[in-house]
């Protein structure tokens, strides 16, 4: 049996889908209430929460249109700046002990892989036309189509596994280093650890929403890089 350390929702029930189910439908309402917070009175000299989420939007989308273009940066936001900001709490409610990161779970995190990649494949479909978008699979030239285009799929398959481990392992790990912690020190935990998790937390939010504009790049301008 795999060992679970205590968080406060199992005392509710041992159940660890459960546990996670739980923690993520209470990282889904802090994102929620937190975000209605900095946003509730708007300011044209933005203060406090406002003044962070206005940082934290302008960097995000300061770094999205270097890869995708101002206006698709724009466009996109909602999914990828949402993405981004939920599992910034998702990473963050792990480093506080009696509660467990959902993003430290795989399920978890190939639920968000397999919504990134359904939408990038829709977006394109889309921009492209179906014929078009998947023709684009097939390499540039005509003879290499039977070779390129397993070698795409699997491409595109590997980026969902790369999403679901590429963040639950790193979180994973944060969650193991910090039980560690607890358990060397369990009446003071130096701070240096928490400030380096924090780091962490921001960073592979931060990895998961420049790779969903870097994806839904390589799907909607295919057609521009072929006039290229």
């Amino acid at each position: 049996m795999e060992n679970r350390f205590f968080t406060f929702a199992s005392l509710i029930s041992h159940d660890h889908d459960f546990i996670i189910g739980f923690y993520t439908i209470l990282c889904a309402l802090v994102t929620i209430f937190v975000s209605k917070l900095a946003t509730r009175k708007l300011q044209i000299v933005p203060s406090g929460l406002q003044n962070v989420y206005e940082v934290v939007i302008e960097g995000i989308l300061g770094i999205a249109k270097d890869v995708i273009g101002e206006q698709n940066a724009r466009k996109y936001f909602p999914l990828a700046g949402t993405i981004a900001i939920f599992i910034f709490f998702c990473n963050m409610i792990g480093i506080i002990p009696g509660f467990e990161a959902p993003t430290a779970n795989w399920n978890f995190t190939l639920v968000l892989a397999l919504i990134v990649f359904f939408f990038y494949h829709f977006e394109g479909i889309k921009a492209q036309g179906f014929i078009h978008y998947f023709a684009h699979f097939m390499g540039p030239m005509k003879i290499l189509a039977p070779l390129m285009f397993p070698i795409e799929i699997i491409s595109h398959i590997s980026r969902i596994i790369s999403l679901t481990f590429r963040l639950f392992g790193n979180i994973k790990g944060d969650d193991m280093f910090l039980l560690v912690m607890l358990m060397l020190v369990p009446w003071f935990v130096p701070v240096a650890p928490f400030i380096v998790l924090v780091f962490m937390g921001i960073l592979q939010a931060f990895v998961f929403m420049i790779l969903t504009y870097v994806y839904l790049a390589g799907a909607i301008l295919v057609q521009e890089e072929d006039h290229h």
